[in-house]
């Protein structure tokens, strides 16, 4: 690598490298040079926070020591281009000579010439001759000054130096911003007066209030449960129901913090999922324990016969739900890395809960309850007098009859009614999604132009898009980033555009204070920032689940550059003529110019000239040669030491009139070389070795993205694409495939452990198989809630709602056939509609009640409704609820459709074998009639 090239970069690349807070410093009339002080001094001491992983600064230059030739001097002299280099390149050395050792010591020998000061540049020899020797003070003239501006930084609109602050993973992003405006207010107090610092991009209040306003939906979530459990079963069951949730969330909270969590959005959100599900045991045990109460026996024997009598039921339903998430704990990528925190969360609290129901509650319950008189619906159902049955028990009794009496009835209407729904869904059913659509508090616009653009045009270009989003208003603070590189994008599709030239980060003001929601301001931002002359500017959201770009991403790789740069403008051009996409892209060259000096070897070898010679003449009128580097007492960092002609030398024009010197004296390289616009070449990515481009694109509001990729693969089967060319589609799309592919396999596993588990605990191919048709019945569930919700499939969110709902589901046909068992065995002699029913009818009150704690718990946020009793709040949508409302509907509808057929299918079931024999039966007894009684059965 030549020694004038820049240090490779190696970094790696993390969702949570996305800056937590930016600090803009700017002031009128603060010259750049105290900026720049400023900002390195609160960088270190920024750095120096422990949970601050990299403190960026932006819109800074970088220091530089410039010599700029005086060519009338230099010509006078006689000193060429090449003496005056070589000259301070060879005097800018620390020489380790070795040590010399004489027997009676041992002593290091150095050279030092280092230069550590301008002086020491200026003292430099560059020619000597009998009459004198030329310092280099005689043909340049030094000064400390600024790389060539390549980037312009603005903070709410006035120019300043950001400071972008990075957290480390696993740090909690509250306690770091805290400690950087500590450190940062500290330091201010020492600033010159007119020194603006102002914080941007503030992560802190945005995550602040989402925990707090789930933290507020848990508690309501807690209140409304408690309710329904304490109007069922009493106030004392209710209380004894209500001391799991603490203690599961407690275990939970301490199995989270072993593991390193912090506590996030998704540990939030899995807390509030496994609220409904905690109490499932210890409703079971809670309400058998009751129903003994009421039959005489004292609280000790009452609650040692329900914790006998359910233990392994209570397990075995436990047990199958963690089996439904265990899977979801291994899920690889990113996505997973996004995602682990709910399976986790939910495990820990539902092992917590476990232990709560089958240790705890028991003990708790004979201490706190009393005797009770016997309830006469309890002593109806134990006696088999279901007719005197009154209310909802006796309604329910008088169709568990109908469907025990015709089991092939209901089980065919049912089979009927799932098929109806997955037929309707294939018609009226709203297409897939890779996540979920989130309403905004942070947005961001990218802004791209092409052409030869100089850092100042760019820096106009951008505050023109900015002033443009500033009159639309909604707008906290904002930052601002102008220049080239592909580097400087926020938000989907990021900085690796190749004619990307700015980008702004935008904190939206509070929800409650705007007239519009954060998608019509997004929209309002939209339409703002079209039509900009020169340029193209893009709205591009922030991603608020796994990163994974744009939503359409078609990769192209291919060897040969021209067809790849001729196929990707060619599916560039046809996406940009279909409706529902915005934003398109592609990473193709893009128009421009760059000069070409092609050097004749021959002529030039004749004159005694060489590239390298004209290489480096030609750097002298752009950037200058670093000739070595020093480093100033006042900064931590190396100086770089470059020669350049003035700036009126600096130009087009200028590269014919170079000289070099020859053994013919300085010659023009007109003389041997050719110069020549050609293609600007300015960014080549590889993977695997092979060049790749890319066309990308985002869909417009209300449109899916997988229905317009299927729309690109039909044009794709028959757009005649080069052979040469292999095309792929990447981001959402590849990561909704290979998630789909996981949720798939993940909730396979789950129902294989879950029937491994029924099969030990009730030894029947056919009640274990009875049991997990709950899950078919839920997924079907879920489709129907799609329908009338209206809301497309997410391949994330509602995926996981139907594992987590296998788990969940199969619980009430556990505690069912378990009670069927248990009355089957006791009671030999009892028929077997009679203990049908009664089963039912015993297990109808904890099914319904775990039932309506799991879904009603999370009823207000599957409405999109956000209710805080906390905060004393109640917000219609809103980041908390959408984010959310997807994978809440989908366990709601799921649970409601499976428990409601779970209550009248499972009955039927259970008599269809008795029933299938008797129809043998009676076919063979009238075979046998009709045959003289010689038939064999």
């Amino acid at each position: 690598i030549p020694d004038t090239a820049e240090e490779p970069i190696i970094d790696e690349i993390s969702a949570s490298d996305f800056p937590v807070l930016t600090i803009g410093l700017g002031g009128e009339g603060i010259p750049q040079r105290t900026l720049t002080q400023l900002s390195r001094e609160m960088k270190d001491e920024i750095e120096s926070i422990p949970g601050v992983l990299e403190a960026k600064v932006g819109g800074v230059r970088e220091e530089l020591l410039e010599a700029v030739i005086n060519p009338a001097q230099l010509e006078a002299y006689g000193i060429t281009n090449d003496e005056l280099l070589a000259a301070i390149a060879r005097n800018n050395r620390l020489i380790a000579a070795g040590a010399v050792d004489n027997g009676k010591g041992a002593f290091s020998v150095k050279v030092p010439s280092v230069i550590e000061t301008a002086n020491d540049v200026l003292s430099i020899p560059v020619k000597a001759t009998a009459d004198g020797v030329v310092e280099l003070r005689d043909v340049v003239s030094l000064r400390r000054t600024y790389k060539d501006a390549q980037n312009h930084t603005r903070a709410n609109g006035k120019p300043a130096v950001a400071i972008e602050v990075v957290k480390r993973s696993g740090v909690s992003v509250v306690e770091v911003s805290e400690a950087v405006k500590a450190a940062v207010d500290d330091m201010r107090r020492n600033f010159p007066a007119n020194v603006e610092v102002s914080y941007i991009a503030d992560q802190v209040p945005d995550t602040l209030a989402q925990i707090n306003t789930l933290e507020g939906n848990i508690s309501t979530a807690m209140f409304l449960v408690l309710t329904v459990v304490v109007a069922a079963v009493g106030i004392r069951s209710g209380l004894l129901v209500a001391f799991g949730i603490p203690f599961s969330f407690m275990f939970a909270f301490i199995v989270v913090s072993l593991m390193g969590f912090t506590y996030n959005f998704m540990v939030m959100f899995g807390m509030l999922l496994g609220l409904g599900m905690l109490i499932d045991g210890a409703i079971v045990v809670a309400e058998l324990a009751e129903r003994r109460l009421s039959e005489g026996d004292a609280p000790r024997d009452a609650y040692v016969y329900a914790i006998k009598r359910m233990f392994w039921p209570v397990i075995a339903s436990v047990a199958t739900t963690l089996a439904a998430f265990l899977p979801l704990m291994f899920w690889p990528g990113v996505t997973g890395e996004f995602m682990r925190y709910l399976p986790v969360t939910v495990f820990a609290v539902l092992v917590g809960s476990l232990l709560y129901a089958l240790l705890f509650a028991p003990v708790i319950g004979a201490l706190i309850s009393n005797t009770k008189k016997k309830e006469g619906n309890f002593a109806l159902v134990e006696e088999g007098r279901f007719d005197e049955l009154t209310g909802v028990l006796g309604l329910y009794a008088k169709v568990l009859g109908f469907t025990t009496r015709h089991p092939f009835v209901m089980v065919g209407g049912t089979l009927a009614v799932l098929y109806l729904i997955l037929q309707g869904y294939g018609v009226a059913g709203n297409g897939t999604q890779f996540f979920v659509d989130v309403e905004p508090n942070f947005t961001s616009v990218n802004v791209n132009a092409r052409g030869n653009y100089s850092a100042d045009e760019l820096a106009d270009i951008v505050q023109e898009v900015e002033e443009r989003v500033f009159d639309e208003g909604y707008i906290a603070t904002i930052y601002t980033r102008a220049g080239g590189g592909g580097e400087v994008g926020f938000g989907r599709g990021g900085g690796s555009t190749a004619d990307l030239v700015g980008s702004m980060f935008i904190d939206l003001t509070p929800r409650d204070s705007r007239d519009l929601n954060g998608f019509e301001v997004e929209e309002a931002y939209r339409d703002a920032i079209q039509g900009i002359p020169g340029a193209r500017a893009e709205l591009s959201p922030l991603e608020r689940g796994p990163p994974v770009g744009k939503d359409i991403q078609i990769q192209l790789q291919g060897t040969d550059l021209d067809i790849l740069t001729r196929e990707t403008r060619r599916l560039r051009a046809h996406l940009e003529t279909l409706d529902g996409l915005i934003a398109v892209d592609d990473t193709a060259p893009v128009p421009g110019i760059e000069w070409e000096i092609s050097v004749d070897r021959a002529k030039a070898a004749m004159m005694g000239a060489d590239v390298t010679s004209v290489g480096a003449a030609v750097q002298l009128i752009t950037n200058g040669i670093l000739v070595g580097r020093y480093r100033p007492d006042d900064v931590d960092d190396e100086v770089d030491i470059r020669v350049r002609y003035p700036e009126a030398y600096r130009g087009v024009t200028h590269l014919d009139q170079l000289r070099i010197a020859t053994r013919d004296g300085q010659v023009p390289i007109s003389s041997f070389v050719e110069r020549s616009a050609e293609q600007k070449v300015s960014t080549i990515t590889r993977q695997n070795g092979t060049r790749i481009m890319y066309v990308r694109a985002n869909t417009a509001p209300g449109v899916l993205a997988d229905t317009k990729v299927s729309e690109i693969r039909e044009w794709l089967a028959t757009a005649d694409v080069d052979p040469s060319i292999n095309l792929v589609f990447r981001g959402a799309s590849e990561e909704q495939e290979a998630n789909a592919n996981f949720i798939g396999f993940a909730f396979s596993l789950s129902l294989m452990l879950m029937g491994i588990l029924l099969v030990t605990q009730f030894n029947s191919f056919y009640q274990a198989t009875l049991i997990l048709s709950a899950v078919i019945m839920s997924t079907v569930g879920v489709l129907l809630g799609l329908i009338i919700t209206g809301y497309p499939f997410s391949v994330i969110m509602t995926g996981v709602g139907i594992v987590a709902l296998a788990g969940i589901i199969v619980n009430n046909n556990i505690v069912l056939i378990d009670t069927f068992n248990y009355l089957r065995r006791e009671n030999p002699t009892w028929d077997l509609q009679r203990v049908i029913v009664q089963t039912g009818c015993l297990r109808l009150r904890p099914v319904f009640l775990t039932t309506f704690t799991t879904g009603f718990g999370l009823l207000p946020m599957a409405s999109g409704v956000s209710i805080d009793l906390i905060g004393r709040t109640v917000e219609v949508g809103g980041p908390v609820a959408s984010f959310w409302v997807q994978l809440a509907s989908a366990i709601v509808s799921g649970l409601t459709f499976a428990t409601v057929l779970t209550l009248l299918v499972t009955p039927a079931m259970l008599i269809v074998p008795q029933s299938l024999r008797n129809g043998r039966d009676r076919l063979v007894n009238l075979v046998r009639s009709r045959t003289g009684g010689t038939a064999s059965a």
